[in-house]
């Protein structure tokens, strides 16, 4: 059966090796894999944090960090700090080596997420189109291998920000505004998932070809059907090669399944509770391709499901190629003797010469186990899990609004008071963008109060999604 050996070939290596992300095409002609450490390394991308035995830098790690410590730049984050992260600590929480794997996603996020900034008055035309050519150099930078990764940078995120922030200045301190790492962390690594379906659905259609090619230059060949791995019952091969399509078509139907589930935009819902920014989450939404904004801005910074099913979906689909390479294995061996695989798939031995080994049905076999250990290592991370996260608040351009509100909680602490509980004069001496009507916003009922954006824990946001829910379970109103 030397068709065997397009069979063999058409086997996905999604499992062993995970995709990139693809264009905005949904389902590209000739897609590429290449190694990715994306899903063997969910803790880090996704805001996990597991407990390690030792802090240690990967190689990768170390190749992004700066080689000139000094040249390491403040923190956009550290305006409520007066002590900068040691080496250690900055090379233990780094992400840059994992994530940047996340660049194509981020910079179209943050493309929509600017036009909708200028569309809603926060953010003017000029601005807005700076922002946008310089997103598209810095894709141009990256997909060309000129982009320098920093891992005083942290993140992805901080990463483009920064260096936006580098290419044109003050513009790019707006970007981040109605929005947290939380909620675009969530949007870029959706957009990742969704992007992988596209490219894995069709290796399995191509699969399912290969097979019923193989089946249709077969017709009528009897082969021995087992039970107890003993010969039971006479069956066409062709029927047999087609129980293993059938398992590959409800394989797509999952991924399918769970793409939809995950097409719902998180961004907007800022670093847990939304906005009082009036932001429009339906056009974000729309202009990244997904349904619809997700309704509760907690669950839309906190939800993993959408990881954990679509790694429970590659994981069957593992099983099912594993089930299949092993089954090969066995027909290759002298005592079955079915199948003669193709010199074009097999290997030697170094010491004995009459070998032919069908290695890589071994490793499709070998490397199921990888995809398993992944949803395993990630159903142990979130099973204690809290909700949510923490971030977030505006004014001036966010990125120096970061700063100045920094500065005034640091003055808090040393003050030992509350912010509500700061004089004019006080806040004035942090900086002179505060007035009086800044009491309108501190303090947690103003806060809630002002909490505006669809899904936030605003007063009439939460009554719409309490009245929701109560509509669509039928429950009375007690």
């Amino acid at each position: 059966m030397e068709s065997t050996a397009a069979a063999a070939r058409a086997f996905p290596p999604f499992f062993a090796e995970s995709a990139r992300s693809s264009s905005q095409s949904r389902i590209p002609s000739r897609p590429k894999l290449s190694r990715s450490p994306l899903l063997s390394s969910l803790s880090r991308k996704i805001g996990l944090r597991a407990p390690p035995t030792a802090v240690a830098m990967s190689g990768a790690a170390a190749a992004a960090a700066d080689e000139n410590p000094s040249s390491k730049e403040a923190k956009l984050w550290g305006g409520r700090f007066e002590e900068s992260v040691t080496e250690t600590v900055e090379r233990f929480t780094e992400s840059i080596s994992f994530d940047k794997e996340l660049y194509r996603q981020d910079i179209r996020g943050s493309k929509a997420h600017a036009s909708m900034l200028a569309k809603q008055g926060l953010m003017d035309d000029s601005d807005r189109d700076k922002i946008l050519e310089g997103l598209s150099e810095i894709e141009r930078l990256i997909e060309n291998g000129e982009f320098k990764w920093r891992a005083d940078r942290e993140d992805v995120h901080m990463n483009i920000e920064a260096a936006l922030t580098d290419m044109i200045g003050e513009p790019a301190k707006k970007l981040h505004t109605a929005r947290s790492r939380n909620d675009q962390v969530q949007t870029d690594f959706r957009l990742w998932c969704r992007d992988a379906i596209d490219r894995i659905i069709p290796y399995i259609a191509h699969l399912q070809v290969a097979l019923v090619t193989l089946a249709l230059k077969n017709e009528g060949l009897i082969v021995p059907g087992y039970t107890h791995m003993q010969r039971a019952q006479p069956v066409l091969l062709q029927h047999h090669l087609l129980a293993y399509v059938e398992q590959l078509e409800r394989d797509i139907g999952r991924l399918v399944d769970c793409r939809a589930r995950l097409n719902f935009c998180p961004l907007g819902a800022c670093a847990l509770a939304g906005t009082g920014l009036p932001i429009d989450r339906f056009m974000t939404a729309d202009k990244l391709g997904f349904s619809a904004p997700m309704r509760n801005s907690i669950d839309a910074v906190s939800d993993r499901d959408f990881v954990m099913e679509f790694l429970s979906a590659n994981s069957i689909i593992a099983v099912h190629l594993s089930r299949l390479g092993e089954e090969w294995v066995l027909w290759a061996s002298e005592e079955f003797g079915f199948i003669t695989p193709s010199d074009s798939v097999s290997t030697g031995s170094s010491i004995m010469p009459q070998k032919k080994n069908p290695d890589p049905m071994e490793l499709v076999r070998g490397k199921s186990a990888r995809v398993i250990g992944d949803l395993v290592t990630l159903l142990t991370l979130c099973k204690g899990l809290p909700p949510s996260y923490n971030r977030d608040l505006q004014g001036v351009p966010f990125r120096t609004s970061h700063d100045i509100v920094g500065r005034s909680v640091a003055f808090c602490v040393s003050q030992n008071c509350q912010l509500k509980d700061l004089s004019l004069d006080e806040l004035r001496s942090i900086s002179p963008v505060f007035d009086k009507d800044v009491y309108e916003y501190l303090g947690v009922e103003n806060a809630v109060k002002n909490f505006c954006s669809y899904g936030s824990t605003g007063l009439e946001c939460v009554a719409s999604q309490v009245d929701y829910w109560v509509r669509k379970l039928n429950i009375e109103r007690i």
